[in-house]
């Protein structure tokens, strides 16, 4: 009797968990079957859901329920708190699995080449969205002493790192936040943020209730200035092509009519500045230079020769996320991305990697909603049943499910269940419980390891 496909999983955020969703959808896993091995090196699944979303947004964090449905499914096992390329590796994988599917995702910051970028005040959005979402690899507290402070780009990530640090702790206090991010917040001195795109309104990443929901906050006056609502041919074409891009241009332009009130911290979004220098002083962030830009009649902008100087003490840029090089897998460093034909890992030579696949931002880069990632998953799904289809799969050395547990064993390695996520979730929810909260994350990774069991 045939055996199941055997496939492993390198992520367990939604591009993980929407590949092993195809894959439980296929024909295959009718007949034969297929029998699916989450590995994740964070204790709890998730990834992004759980430490890049801001705690505010619980609408986004409700897609845990149907990752989560994914997941409780018979034929796959979560195997939490492992590390590619260090606690196995790719022939490791290769011994036990047809296939190898990497969805790793994106945690660092992407770089941002100006002068004065390494100053002390000058940070990447991605590891304060780490420290404010209790990842157990940050360290614990943040530094909140100014009273300034600038956010650079105009995507969504630049939107919930300006509103977390203009509400205050106690507005997040209903939220999940840790006790170490609600007394690190209540020490935030910020009362300005200034967040900066060096294009115009039709051209900002926002996406639309995003955008609304800075003007929710009784704490929060959101304020645009009219010189800054500009439109090219670009821009207009744009508009009428892209309906949230419209949306996003009405709201700004409609709160750039209104009067300013009286809200006690101010947001202020500009555009048509782009960042040319952090300025600093013994060390340390004392402003930041920007140049006028201006549309060129394309959507896209060209420097006007005048310059501004904003008096801000801390700079935040959120200009992108960056994957880490996964060893032993090809890499294009330019887009941060393992180089592939429909998901399939092609090497230098332009040959398909055998049985090795990707799926999510490390196959595409850092970009698009969760709804991108799910088709992204089918179409490399579908091309890793076609290579099963046609025999083109290497055959693993020890594909049954018990070979895996052996070798973890015998590395010693303290591994995390599906049935322990469902033991920290509980942990998490009875913190919470006391207080009124739905739930307190828990932050220490022995703590996560403890309270799943592992």
């Amino acid at each position: 009797m045939p055996r199941p496909l055997r496939v492993a999983i390198v992520g367990s955020g939604p591009a993980g968990i929407y590949a092993a969703d195809a894959l439980l959808k296929s024909d295959v896993a009718a007949e034969p079957g297929v029998s699916i091995d989450i590995f994740e090196r964070m204790p709890a699944p998730f990834g992004l859901i759980r430490y890049g979303v801001a705690p505010d947004h619980p609408r986004i964090k409700g897609i845990i329920t149907a990752l989560h449905q994914v997941l409780d499914k018979p034929q796959i096992r979560l195997f939490g708190n492992v590390d590619y390329g260090t606690d196995l590796h790719l022939d490791d994988l290769r011994a036990f699995y047809d296939g190898v599917i990497f969805a790793t995702g994106a945690m660092a910051d992407r770089a941002l080449s100006v002068p004065g970028i390494d100053l002390d005040g000058s940070y990447g959005a991605a590891d304060f969205v780490s420290w404010y979402d209790g990842h157990p690899d940050v360290p614990r507290t943040w530094p909140l002493e100014a009273e300034k402070v600038a956010v650079l780009g105009v995507g969504n990530v630049a939107l919930d790192v300006a509103r977390v640090l203009a509400k205050t702790a106690d507005e997040l206090l209903p939220t999940e936040i840790p006790p170490n991010v609600y007394e690190g917040l209540k020490a935030n001195k910020a009362v300005e943020i200034h967040v900066f795109g060096r294009r115009g309104p039709a051209q900002a990443k926002f996406s639309p209730m995003e955008l609304r929901e800075l003007d929710h906050s009784p704490n929060i006056e959101v304020i645009v200035d009219p010189e800054d609502i500009d439109y090219d041919e670009g821009s207009i074409a744009t508009r009428r092509g892209n309906k949230q891009a419209d949306m996003v241009a009405k709201t700004l332009e409609n709160w750039a009519i209104r009067d300013t009130g009286d809200r006690p911290h101010k947001l202020f979004l500009h555009f048509f500045e782009s960042p040319v220098e952090i300025l600093g002083e013994d060390g340390k962030v004392v402003g930041l230079r920007t140049e006028r830009t201006e549309l060129d009649g394309t959507g896209n902008v060209k420097g006007t020769g005048t310059f501004k100087d904003w008096d801000v003490s801390a700079v935040y840029r959120a200009v992108g996320y960056l994957s880490d090089k996964l060893p032993k897998l090809p890499w294009d460093i330019d887009s941060g991305t393992v180089p592939d034909q429909g998901g399939r890992v092609i090497q230098e030579t332009g040959e398909h990697l055998r049985s090795t696949y990707v799926t999510g931002w490390i196959r595409r880069g850092p970009v698009g909603l969760i709804g991108h990632t799910k088709g992204d998953a089918n179409e490399t799904v579908a091309n890793l049943l076609d290579d099963y289809a046609n025999g083109r799969l290497h055959t693993p050395a020890s594909p049954g499910p018990e070979a895996v547990d052996a070798f973890l064993a015998e590395r010693g390695i303290r591994f995390t269940t599906w049935d322990g996520w469902y033991r920290l979730d509980a942990a998490e929810k009875a913190l919470g419980e006391p207080q009124g909260r739905e739930r307190v994350k828990i932050v220490e990774r022995e703590d996560m390891l403890r309270a799943s069991g592992a």
